[in-house]
């Protein structure tokens, strides 16, 4: 009966190379002396350590734990030592190290005890998918995704159909082909437990018609099973999960989605031989079968090599002649990544060694302009425009990449392949994905950042109206004790003042505490825009923009609303002395922290504050001037009454001459900090020295002996010499938050080195300076 197959867009017919290793069986090469295990041998959390150095582990044993949900656990591939836990070389061309475990091995080969589960049919899924997850298996075709994640199917997914990959269509490696050969039978037992644990209608096996003897092997093995086997066209890439499943179903998976999606599930068949081995034989993934080939190695073969051998050894045993070795590759030659060095390990998704010579694989001629011949969009078995993503990918723009389904790319490197301009279009999109995940990874830390800020600001509004809200409270409360605790004799005049002012604050709602909630509304509005002011000048986003303007927006109407309410509210007068002394105190108080917070605020804007900034100043420096005037008439109100043949208003005038001279003199400092024009500074100098002259005549008047009066020309400090002191002063902060973290040696180094020449700038400024 023939058997329909369908097709997919797009596909190339490399040189296959295959038969070089597929003339022996699969060997078994020489126990290693030290083997390397990194922690990240998957897509997803690398591994957690649970071993320490120094202790002996079983062959089997687990060394590692899931470090999450998408992750897999680390097995000892043979009994020894761990001798060594931190960075080791890692199969990658960065050439790069990374976390790993490393063995010495003793040669014992002694197991630990191993729990086989011969009656699975009995156990449920949840619990296999555990036995799987602690085995360590991930997907041995290439990927490497965690299998048990992978297998966890979601109820919605519906999921209807499995498909085992045995397509292996990339040049050169036969892993796969030997696996079906030799291992048929553990290869059908893994189906049967897949099987047990998802539930689908149907099962498809999809091998390449280019492997005759795995074909007859698994027909052989499958028996009378409700199992469908189809020999699939030979064509690149036909291995891939979506090509596979067109070819097999004649279904598309939607771009930018999952198998899942329309109900199927891809599984290679290494990965199901690994989940019958764990399943059945209580075995953890500690080897896999990989292929040894290319023509500096004397007799290519496929291999079942220990997790964490040196590739180095790997090779020497199918003899590798070093003086023909010009590329080693991890992988396949369209697919897989050169190996600067012989010493890094074999990893799970290691299914091929390439030992190329200069004659095989000659380095790839410099890339030309493209053509734009199209023959690249012709080999594209996802249907993209890769010469357009080629120019969207050298322009970083990123929503065209997205909007031409850039992930959508399997990176097959059929387009390469074809290219006669020799343009290496694969590393184009694997940097222009990077990119994308970097930006994609940045917005969502400032809008995590953004979000954390608006709790904080929701959290303490609330906690401040909870306050205030107790605080009305607990005055009422006492309000209510003394009118109950009142004599019905008629209250002295000063009891009866005080219950009447009570009385008036509560008929008119309660005045004063409405005065201070409104100050505190205001005071909480202003704290709110100056932080997002900060935060818009280190991420400037127009959502942040948009904030600011709601927070400014806020902040006007809440000083507003204060302004009208202590206009409204007439000040009552004071009972008794004591009244006007806390008064005083209070309006101190206030000035000086008025005073303090405008300082602060223009020490950290700088000599070049922004317009909104500017408007804070000016603000600030309002609210100084409105309160230092409230403290002005205060004074007055609380100066001692004069004694007979002194001055009547001689003091009072001096005081407020002081004031007004102190008050024009912060003015000019303010003005020449901000950069004010000539006419303005000159303004404001004419003002003062009319404030001058009108204090010495209040001091002549009032009978005092004037104080001396000692002037000081001072200039003011270069533009050069202010940089530079302000480039020490962050410098010296920077080198005492880092020392009190505990910094790195090499970014204390740097602060140092930082200090040192901005104490070298200064006195270089200081030196040219004009004073």
């Amino acid at each position: 009966m023939t058997v329909q197959v369908w097709s997919f867009p797009g596909g190339i017919h490399p040189p296959e190379n295959k038969q070089q290793s597929t003339a022996m069986p699969i060997q078994q090469p020489p126990l290693p002396r030290r083997l390397v295990l990194p922690l990240q041998q998957h897509i997803g959390e690398p591994a957690l350590p649970c071993v320490e150095v120094g202790q002996r582990v079983l062959k089997g044993q687990r060394i590692a734990e899931p470090g999450s949900a998408i992750s897999a656990a680390l097995h000892a591939p043979t009994s020894g030592t761990v001798v060594a836990l931190g960075e080791q070389p890692y199969p990658h061309a960065s050439g790069l190290t990374a976390p790993a475990i490393v063995i010495d091995s003793d040669g014992q080969e002694e197991w630990a005890t191993l729990d086989a589960c011969s009656d699975y049919a009995s156990r449920s899924a949840v619990e296999l998918l555990e036995r799987i997850r602690h085995a360590g298996i991930a997907g041995l075709g290439g990927a490497g995704f965690p299998t048990a994640a992978k297998l966890a199917t979601r109820p919605q997914d519906d999921l209807h159909t499995l498909v085992i990959n045995g397509a292996e269509c990339e040049p050169y490696i036969s892993a796969d082909d030997l696996l079906m050969r030799e291992r048929a039978a553990e290869l059908v037992q893994g189906i049967d437990i897949l099987l047990h644990i998802l539930q689908p209608e149907q099962v498809l096996i999809g091998i390449e018609d280019n492997k005759p003897e795995a074909l007859a092997a698994v027909q052989a093995a499958l028996g009378e099973r409700n199992i469908t086997l189809r020999a699939i066209p030979t064509r690149y890439p036909s291995g891939g999960e979506r090509q596979l499943i067109q070819i097999l179903t004649g279904r598309e998976v939607p771009a930018g989605g999952l198998p899942a999606d329309i109900g199927m599930l891809c599984v290679n068949v290494g990965t199901a031989v690994a989940v019958a081995d764990a399943v059945l034989r209580g075995r953890p993934l500690i080897s896999r079968i990989t292929t040894l080939t290319g023509a500096a190695l004397e007799r290519p073969c496929n291999v079942e090599a220990l997790l964490g051998t040196p590739v180095g050894e790997l090779l020497d045993f199918a003899g590798l002649d070093r003086s023909k070795l010009e590329r080693l590759i991890l992988g396949g030659p369209l697919m897989g990544v050169s190996l600067p060095s012989l010493d890094v390990p074999l990893i799970k998704t290691g299914n091929c060694l390439l030992a190329a010579s200069r004659e095989e694989l000659p380095p790839a001629p410099p890339a030309m302009p493209c053509i734009r011949c199209g023959d690249c969009a012709q080999v594209c078995p996802a249907s993209l425009l890769p010469q357009q993503l080629h120019y969207f990918a050298l322009g970083a723009e990123h929503e065209q990449l997205q909007a031409h389904n850039l992930f959508d790319c399997i990176e097959c490197g059929a387009c390469a392949y074809v290219c006669p301009s020799s343009i290496p279009l694969v590393q184009y999109y694997r940097a222009a994905k990077a990119d994308i995940r970097e930006l994609q990874q940045r917005q969502l830390k400032a809008e995590q950042s953004r979000l954390r800020f608006e709790q904080r600001q929701d959290r303490l509004r609330r906690e401040d109206e909870q306050r205030a809200a107790e605080r009305l409270a607990r005055q009422e409360r006492a309000a209510r004790v003394q009118e109950d605790e009142a004599s019905p004799e008629p209250p002295a005049p000063a009891a009866q003042s005080i219950i009447e002012r009570v009385k008036s604050e509560k008929a008119v709602g309660n005045a004063p505490d409405q005065l201070k909630r409104l100050k505190i509304e205001a005071s909480m509005a202003q704290v709110a825009l100056k932080k997002a002011e900060k935060q818009l000048a280190a991420h400037d986003t127009e959502q942040l923009r948009a904030q600011v303007a709601e927070l400014r927006s806020a902040a006007e109407q809440a000083k507003a609303a204060l302004a009208a309410a202590e206009a409204s509210a007439a000040p009552a007068p004071a009972p008794a002395a004591v009244d006007n002394e806390a008064a005083l105190k209070k309006a101190k108080i206030d000035a000086a922290m008025a005073r303090a917070q405008l300082k602060k605020s223009e020490k950290a804007f700088g000599e070049s504050p922004t317009d909104e900034q500017r408007a804070t100043l000016t603000s600030l420096r309002e609210d100084v001037e409105r309160i230092e005037h409230r403290l002005g008439e205060l004074q007055s109100a609380a100066a001692p009454a004069p004694q007979a043949g002194e001055p009547t208003n001689g003091v009072l005038a001096l005081r407020q001459a002081k004031q007004h001279y102190v008050a024009q003199r912060d003015a000019l400092r303010s003005a020449e900090r901000d950069g004010a024009s000539d006419e303005e500074l000159a303004s404001v100098r004419q003002t003062l020295a009319a404030a001058e002259q009108a204090l010495h005549a209040a001091e002549d008047a009032s009978g005092k002996a004037p104080p001396e009066l000692v002037r000081t020309d001072k200039r003011p400090v270069s533009p050069a010499l202010r940089a530079a002191k302000t480039e020490l002063a962050y410098a010296r902060a920077d080198l005492k938050k880092l020392e009190r973290e505990g910094a790195g040696d090499d970014a204390l180094t740097t602060a140092r080195a930082r200090l040192l020449a901005a104490e070298r700038a200064v006195a270089d400024a200081s030196g040219e300076d004009p004073r």
